[in-house]
């Protein structure tokens, strides 16, 4: 067939009308189609190689089943393992996903289809940072917030994680491991994910007498972070930190690896004289020496959750679910604190 092939095409091989092969090909035949009729219809559009004219049947239905993904960076593993996940869920209802960035999650994020508004049916944004979302947020259109503050009321519906509980994994493991005298090594970036994952260090330590925990923050890089930890555990503070510190907690893997260095640049050891834990469980984790304890963090169900919600707003319907578990994975970077 020298032209692209149609319904029409398919209905004359098959012996059939167009209204038949449009009911079979829509998934609409039950009731109206005998099971032989629709496989006969499917199996000659396959060997006729028809595939339905999408951007005329959507532009029928008012949609472009076109779903906005905003992150705060293309380059965090994290960030491409949920859009993995909306894709995959997305491409299950025919709906496509658009990736895009707003720059390290502290924007703000301009509207990028501020003149192509029926470019999209909705936005999912992921571990956005407070207030950048405004020129997005102004639009009609649906917006699914993951990992984000459930306080908030402007999102149609949300997906989180149990950020606090992974925390307190954190905490009970390295309590249970002896330490007494922490430092946070938490990230710059101003947004309610960390300021969760804080909180519940702040909390989970305070209930156990004679701890002591000193705060450093730094942008998401492992240099910052390396100069961060060298300054926290040289500089003696009364509320913790300084040489006598034996645990590093970090908001992420990438800030734990700049730890990690510099542990090591002020000769002590990993994990024997200071343990140090990452976050997220990215790639990261086993690629560095010794290997990162850390919380493993379900990014492909937040992103499949996070379209699955967009698709229940689309229809009508309410979307709640509980917060994602959340996993320690417990490697060589913690031990025993030093006696």
């Amino acid at each position: 067939m020298a032209h692209r092939p149609t319904s029409r095409d398919v209905a004359q091989a098959a012996g059939v009308s167009q209204a038949t092969v449009s009911l079979v090909l829509g998934d609409k035949w039950r009731g109206r189609v005998s099971e032989r009729t629709a496989g006969l219809v499917r199996d000659t559009a396959r060997e006729l190689g028809y595939r339905p004219n999408l951007a005329a049947r959507h532009l029928r239905l008012g949609r472009t089943r076109t779903a906005l993904l905003v992150v705060p960076a293309l380059t965090n593993e994290f960030f491409a393992r949920v859009y993995t996940g909306a894709a995959g869920m997305a491409a299950e209802h025919g709906f496509g996903v658009v990736l895009y960035p707003s720059p390290e999650g502290v924007g703000p994020a301009r509207d990028p289809f501020a003149s192509a508004r029926a470019a999209l049916d909705g936005v999912i944004a992921s571990s956005m940072a407070a207030q950048t979302l405004g020129a997005i947020r102004g639009t009609d259109l649906p917006l699914v917030m993951l990992d984000s503050d459930p306080d908030d009321p402007v999102p149609a519906a949300r997906v989180n994680v149990d950020i606090a509980d992974g925390m307190r994994q954190v905490a009970a493991h390295l309590l249970g491991l002896g330490h007494r005298r922490f430092v946070h090594l938490a990230s710059a970036v101003p947004s309610w994910t960390f300021e969760v994952r804080a909180r519940a260090l702040r909390e989970a330590l305070r209930q156990v007498p004679g701890t002591s925990l000193r705060t450093v923050s730094a942008p998401l890089n492992a240099d910052a972070a390396r100069e961060a930890a060298e300054r926290a555990l040289t500089s003696p503070e009364t509320s913790g930190g300084g040489p006598d510190a034996t645990a590093l907690v970090c908001d992420d893997d990438i800030l734990a690896a700049g730890a990690c260095k510099a542990v090591r640049r002020l000769g002590r050891r990993v994990p024997d004289d200071v343990s140090v834990t990452g976050f997220d469980d990215l790639a990261l984790a086993t690629a560095v020496e010794p290997e990162l304890t850390t919380v493993r963090l379900p990014a492909e169900r937040v992103g499949e959750q996070g379209m699955a919600a967009l698709l229940a707003v689309l229809d009508g319907r309410s979307f709640e679910a509980p917060d994602l578990p959340v996993s320690l994975i417990p490697r060589a970077s913690t031990a025993r604190a030093p006696r």
